[in-house]
């Protein structure tokens, strides 16, 4: 009885430990962080990003693939949508340019997305340059 008692005490154990690792692979990489922004103007109402994203992406199942450039409003002025994962590039920089940003808006808000979370990490605020 107490050989039963011990291999079902080592089985269950087992059994957490599998389970944990199961969930910790497919959340393990976290969300899409925006660690950076380098905006310029690139013509009447129209800007130029260069964004900066971190993410522990560990393959074509749970990566960051893309971001958002928002208005104060957080509605979706622009959209990089990123097709591959970053597993050995990380932070990366990828960019987006001409984005139409409406008349008065003098910030946006840079919003990373991963194809699990979803959006969720860091964001960031960038104040528009006015030349």
């Amino acid at each position: 009885m107490r050989r039963l008692k011990r291999m079902a005490a080592v089985l269950m154990g087992a059994s957490l430990v599998m389970g944990g690792a199961l969930i910790v692979g497919d959340a393990r990489a976290g969300e899409a962080d925006v660690v950076d922004v380098v905006t310029s103007k690139s013509g009447d109402h129209r800007y130029d990003f260069g964004v900066t994203v971190r993410h522990a992406d560990d393959g074509w199942k749970h990566y960051a693939d893309g971001w958002d450039v928002l208005g104060p409003d957080r509605a979706v002025l622009g959209t990089r949508k990123l097709w591959h994962p970053h597993v050995d590039e990380q932070p990366f920089t990828r960019s987006l340019s001409g984005v139409a940003i409406p008349d008065g808006v003098k910030s946006v808000i840079i919003r990373a997305h991963d194809s699990v979370h979803g959006h969720g990490g860091a964001e960031f605020t960038v104040t528009l340059p006015a030349q």
